[in-house]
């Protein structure tokens, strides 16, 4: 058996610092062999400490936690996609379970949110000095970008950031990560020092060549603005240009200290799915965010009335890396903005709902009221705050009616709209007929 470990390192003060290691002891097993988990003893003891887990599963203390299997969220930081099998050419590796941990340690040295691993810095360090030294640092025009040209496709294969791996940037679409300096010019992100960001982006292209998929990402943006004013949590909306989808990073704000990066923490971590292909129940997630987020009722609405919206409009692809949580600067945890919500029925593979509800005998549950009154059975809840959800979700189904005329308002195509028509009559009318 071989013994390896890894140093994680957290984002505060602005200043990366260590905080905690990681050691497995078999890395041919993957994410199933067992690990020793420990938090930094100078970090435990820090000011920042309580309010700054690597894991809300992990709060901070000095017991050195072993694990029959790595901590789930360490698969938030695991390359996948596109990024995955760039980063396995580099490597060497074929792709089975073994290559996790080094995928880890070579891959997560810029994810989402604010952690990343020190190995994996030292060999993105590495693997810059290999690299042609005049397209490192170079920054690019918005219409060099739009026009695709090659040197700027060049400065993202140096710089690892096609499909870069994190719970945000997973997933089968060719995605990558830019920040636009306060020059105008875009550079891969990490290129610029946090004093010349002005914003954060992460940048998706079509998942492949057939019109559908450039149709799916097109009416992404559209669906954005349709969740924004159905009163869904949308932070900045995406803009659709040149055939690519620019949307606004939420875990990244800019201010008058420099870059803040938040928390960033996928319900898959905290239901503690190891690996990427498990899939707990809609009950189950709904659960785990109820456990850590500030305001319980607040957020089961949000997530509640998300998926109404992704069974009216058809966003079939929903995941448990689909919904986060954050940590926001004052130290409130809430359910993280709305992402990845688009008519995914539309795919050529067809997408089939990965989490549904269900009921205590395991059976899956297809109405409203059958979901709500489930939900007693998986959580604590009273019902006091069973009704007000129940009133809520009566008035959002006013709301559904009219879904689509706001969606011919926000640019949705007309086909898309007229093929939603019956599922969006079929979700106000169970949210109209609760009592």
């Amino acid at each position: 058996m071989n013994r390896l470990r890894c140093t994680i390192e957290i984002f505060i003060d602005r200043q990366w610092q260590d905080c905690c290691t990681i050691e497995i002891i078999n890395s041919n097993l993957g994410g199933a062999g067992a690990a020793i988990f420990a938090y930094d003893v100078s970090f435990a003891f820090s000011p920042q400490a309580p309010t700054s887990p690597v894991s809300l599963t992990f709060p901070v203390n000095l017991d050195h936690k072993r694990l029959p299997h790595w901590p789930a969220f360490l698969f938030d930081l695991i390359p996948q996609g596109k990024g995955r099998r760039y980063l396995l050419g580099e490597l060497g590796l074929f792709d089975h379970a073994g290559a996790d941990w080094p995928l880890l340690c070579a891959g997560a040295f810029n994810p989402i949110g604010r952690l990343r691993i020190k190995e994996a810095v030292e060999y993105y360090t590495r693997h810059l000095e290999r690299q042609n030294p005049t397209l490192l640092n170079q920054g690019f025009a918005l219409q060099t970008i739009l026009q695709r040209s090659e040197d700027f496709f060049e400065h993202l294969q140096i710089h690892g950031m096609l499909a870069a791996g994190t719970s945000g940037v997973q997933g089968v679409a060719p995605k990558f990560l830019l920040t636009q300096g306060k020059d105008s010019l875009w550079y891969a992100d990490g290129v610029l020092p946090d004093e010349k960001a002005q914003k954060h982006y992460l940048v998706k292209l079509a998942r492949g060549s057939d019109p559908s998929d450039a149709k799916i990402l097109r009416n992404e943006a559209a669906y954005m603005r349709v969740a924004q004013a159905m009163g869904l949590c949308v932070e900045d909306a995406p803009e659709w240009q040149a055939d690519m989808l620019f949307i606004p990073r939420f875990d990244r704000v800019v201010n008058a200290g420099g870059v803040a990066r938040r928390h960033q923490e996928s319900a898959a971590s905290l239901t503690g799915q190891i690996g990427f292909d498990a899939r707990p129940t809609q009950n189950q997630v709904l659960a785990a965010l109820r456990k850590h987020v500030s305001a319980p009722s607040v957020d089961t609405v949000e997530f509640l009335k998300r998926d109404v919206l992704n069974l009216a409009l058809g966003n079939t692809d929903n995941h448990a890396r689909n919904s986060a949580v954050q940590i926001l600067e004052n130290g409130q945890i809430r359910l993280s903005p709305l992402f990845d919500f688009a008519p995914m029925f539309l795919d050529k593979e067809g997408i089939a709902r990965a989490l549904r509800w269900r009921d205590e005998a395991g059976k899956e549950l297809n109405n409203w009221a059958d979901v709500l009154n489930a939900l007693p059975i998986a959580l604590p809840i009273s019902q006091a705050e069973l009704k007000a959800i129940r009133q809520e979700l009566k008035v959002f189904g006013e709301q559904v009616a009219r879904l689509e005329a706001l969606m011919a308002q926000h640019g949705v195509d007309d086909d898309i709209i007229k093929n939603r028509h019956y599922a969006i009559i079929a979700q106000a009318q169970q949210l109209r007929e609760l009592s």
